[in-house]
């Protein structure tokens, strides 16, 4: 199996101007396209891994039969080719509100407006780069936490529902050192949640 780069399901303009055109394209042209070839780069060889999905190979990282090299390797650009894959698709120019997201939140922190000041909070706290995460932890309730780097929710058994990029790339063209400012306005292209 192959992994490809997935398409942006909008313009790279769509998302301004919470995120700039220059920002996304150079973000998923380069950024996850590397973590995309890395990945392929990463599993070449392995005939074992033929057929497996890059969360399957996260899940199961630990127990595959592969070099500590390319383990590494996998866990980086695997995380790296998920979650963005994942960012771009909850993303959008206008809302598509999931009500039943919305009522689990509500239900898991009372209210959308107290969920975003964690999840917020999360968000700010990263040291550095990685990723603010809302997960259906293995218990199948939500749950607010960051990881570092490229570290993606699958590698703790955990299903990512939201996850916001803190890296600098994600934001330094438009919001500069302000990461503060990026989370604020990334609230608006989100189009999950009211």
């Amino acid at each position: 199996m192959s992994y490809e780069l997935p398409k942006v399901p909008y313009d790279y303009d769509a998302l301004e101007p919470a995120i700039d055109e220059q920002t996304m394209n150079i973000h998923h042209n380069k950024h996850h396209a590397g973590y995309t070839k890395k990945l392929n780069n990463a599993v070449e060889g392995y005939a074992d891994l033929k057929g497996l999905s890059a969360e399957s190979l996260l899940e199961n990282l630990n127990s595959l039969d592969v070099s500590e090299e390319d383990r590494k390797a996998i866990r980086q650009n695997g995380g790296g080719y998920v979650n963005h894959r994942l960012f771009w698709e909850i993303m959008g120019p206008e809302k598509d509100v999931d009500e039943d997201l919305v009522a689990d939140i509500e239900d898991e922190f009372g209210s959308v407006d107290t969920f975003k000041d964690e999840f917020a909070q999360a968000a700010s706290g990263v040291f550095g780069s990685g990723w603010a995460w809302l997960v259906r932890n293995s218990d199948d309730k939500l749950e607010v936490y960051s990881t570092a780097n490229q570290d993606s929710p699958y590698l703790n058994g955990y299903t990512p529902v939201i996850g916001l990029d803190v890296w600098e790339h994600a934001y330094y063209l438009e919001h500069q050192n302000e990461r503060g400012s990026y989370i604020d306005a990334w609230w608006d292209v989100l189009k999950l949640l009211p």
